[in-house]
């Protein structure tokens, strides 16, 4: 089945059995099938040390089988009850500044402490053995939106001991990390501090491997939990992450968990000036980054029905946003719609977030919406396990960008890293293509198109591989701000982007900052290798490169390095790159792609699809399902060549804001 439900957390009204009742009532009337339990529920299960009270779980879930709601069943972690910190302070988080944290909130724990892995161990496999084989449970869910950091003395020693299994001796990192700057020089592993606003805040390789380092926690942490879940039971596991979280390298994550899972609350109506063919694609690239960790369907494990409280606007969804929204995860990989929450809270700090049900007992939009949508995802049951295959791939890696946003110059108001990352995926998208967001680890031999946006650093081997991409008859497209530092945040020496100089034939030789909304114009040479023919805008960073052997497509118009290539054509082998060496504006990559899917005769799903018009595509069990979704907020006819197949979703030839239609070929 497709997984339609949600975050559900009744112990919020334990002693009012009439709203279990109401609630799965309306679970019912709206297709409802799956929800997620026991999240927050720590001071419910313990009320007090080695004393364990599994009786309302126990016959919630004994419940939910009788109605055939199936349950991922959390691992409490995400927030600890009071006692626990009281007795024992040491599970406190202290912050970068050295201050000790008190209780509340989430996530407001140590993940080093030996107090607190114990007390999450004993719960986690006191759960396992009561639960891990009920007829309920379909898969764990891990704690909950993993994060933050700890700086306290066992996270101190614990960073000592992590260092000292990366480094061959204490030189060895003197050296890598440049610590002869600002005489930093380091005589022992357990000298070193971690980051600090009162401390060490302006060495970029002390921080990058601090956040790795915190990843590399964060893991570890995770996986004891995993693995006292499966003391007991085999179910699989997973844990929700969260949108363009920069707290954690997520890759890392992967390679633990059965199926990857996301929380996603874009700001509809509201984001990028009220621009949802940008909020869509933003979207639905973070779908695609998710998707691509494991290269199979995910599970978009939270979103919101409603308004989001804790945004700067609580913005309500618009007619068929919530069905876009749903069906644009689905589109793109995912086998559930799941959201926060089920039912509105009484009381707390999410009080006024968007739910499914509300206390009123009435029926309400949001409700009417909800069983369409369950409708719609019924009909889409043999969709289930398909696959994405895109034929282009795009290379994002938060350790490249917390090195690039960590460093001082070239441009210290903002690279705008994601606003150049979202303009080539839209580019690709706009264009017909699917796209993998993918890690630099990544195989790229699926691709024909290899983007590599904004990469910062160059990890051991990355060149070679792309250079191999490209020999073998890949296209390759490097922008600007690539392979300028290695692992440790050292410049690379000689031609810069490293290892690349004779497959784009040039180096960079210079890069310039554009103040905020000053522009450059570019100018199309007559007769370009890829038939552009218009003049573009581009901002931010313009790179002055140094060309050997490659062609010229686009020059820039203006200042003093007018007249020299900003986006240049190699041949390399039995492949070709590109470059581009400023931030462009959005319709260039629209024609960019569109270009070199005819020149390569690539096929695009869906070809002359208007701006925020969007195909994308599902494959299995011999089949293709043609996803056509509109955010362009117009309606929009379509021709009878995007309407061929079997109709599976939608009516007629013309997609109305937000409508959806779903064929199968």
């Amino acid at each position: 089945m497709m997984l339609f439900g949600g975050d559900y957390n009744p112990e919020q009204w334990i002693d009012d059995k009439n709203v279990l009742d109401e609630d799965i009532r309306r679970f019912h009337e709206m297709g409802i099938n799956t929800v997620s339990v026991n999240i927050f529920s720590w001071s419910f299960l313990e009320p007090e040390e080695g004393r364990y009270d599994f009786s309302f779980l126990s016959s919630l879930l004994d419940r939910l089988y009788e109605e055939g709601i199936s349950v991922n069943l959390a691992t409490p972690s995400g927030a600890r009850p009071k006692w626990l910190s009281d007795k024992y302070p040491e599970v406190l988080r202290v912050r970068e500044d050295r201050t000790k944290m008190i209780f509340g909130e989430r996530h407001n724990h140590c993940y080093t402490s030996p107090v607190y892995r114990e007390k999450v161990r004993l719960i986690d496999e006191a759960l396992s053995k009561e639960f891990g084989h009920h007829k309920a449970v379909i898969a764990w869910h891990i704690s909950n939106e993993y994060g933050g950091e700890c700086h306290c003395p066992l996270c101190q020693e614990a960073f000592h001991r992590w260092l000292e299994g990366r480094y061959d001796s204490i030189s060895d990192l003197n050296r890598k990390w440049n610590n002869a700057f600002w005489s930093h020089i380091y005589d022992s592993f357990d000298s070193i501090d971690s980051p600090s606003s009162i401390g060490e805040s302006k060495n970029p390789a002390l921080s990058l491997e601090w956040k790795r380092f915190v990843t590399h926690q964060t893991v570890d942490f995770m996986n004891e939990e995993i693995k006292a879940v499966r003391k007991y039971s085999d179910l699989p596991v997973t844990t929700n992450m969260m949108y363009d979280y920069l707290g954690l390298d997520y890759q890392a994550f992967s390679d633990s968990l059965d199926f990857i899972s996301w929380d996603n609350y874009p700001a509809w109506g509201t984001g990028f000036d009220g621009d949802d063919v940008l909020v869509a694609a933003d979207n639905a690239m973070e779908h695609d980054y998710y998707r691509a960790m494991k290269d199979k369907p995910f599970i978009l494990m939270e979103s919101c029905p409603e308004a989001t409280n804790w945004q700067p606007l609580s913005h309500l969804k618009r007619h068929g946003v919530m069905e876009a929204a749903s069906l644009e995860a689905v589109a793109h990989g995912s086998d559930g719609v799941l959201f926060f929450q089920m039912r509105h809270g009484r009381g707390g700090y999410e009080k006024f977030h968007g739910a499914l049900l509300d206390s009123s007992g009435c029926e309400t939009r949001t409700i009417r919406e909800a069983r369409t949508l369950g409708n719609k995802l019924t009909a889409l049951k043999d969709v289930i396990g398909t696959v994405n295959k895109p034929v282009a791939g795009i290379i994002r890696d938060t350790e490249s960008r917390w090195a690039m946003e960590g460093s001082a110059g070239p441009r210290n108001k903002g690279l705008h890293y994601r606003d150049n990352l979202r303009r080539v995926y839209l580019g690709l998208r706009s264009s017909g293509l699917d796209a993998d967001v993918i890690g630099p680890e990544h195989d790229f031999s699926a691709y024909r198109i290899l983007v590599v946006p904004m990469l910062y650093m160059f990890r051991a081997g990355l060149a070679e591989r792309l250079e191999s991409f490209t020999a073998d008859g890949g296209i390759l497209v490097v922008t600007h701000w690539s392979g300028v530092v290695d692992e440790y945040d050292s410049i690379y020496p000689g031609k810069t982007p490293y290892g690349l100089s004779e497959v784009l034939g040039l180096r960079r030789a210079e890069i310039d900052a554009l103040q905020d909304g000053a522009e450059n114009v570019t100018i199309p040479v007559a007769g370009n290798g890829l038939g552009l023919r218009k003049n573009y805008t581009c901002s931010v960073l313009s790179e002055i490169p140094e060309v050997y052997s490659a062609e010229p497509i686009l020059l820039y118009g203006n200042d003093f390095y007018k007249g020299l290539p900003v986006v240049t054509e190699h041949d390399y082998k039995k492949g070709r790159s590109y470059y581009i060496a400023s931030m462009m504006e959005e319709d260039f990559y629209h024609d960019l792609f569109s270009s070199l899917i005819e020149k390569n005769g690539i096929e695009p799903i869906a070809k002359a699809l208007p701006r925020g018009v969007f195909a994308s595509e599902r494959i299995g069990n011999g089949k293709r399902y043609i996803f056509l979704q509109n955010f362009s907020g117009n309606d929009v006819l379509l021709s009878s060549s995007l309407l061929n197949g079997k109709r599976i979703i939608g009516d007629g030839d013309i997609l109305k804001p937000y409508d959806t239609f779903v064929f199968e070929r």
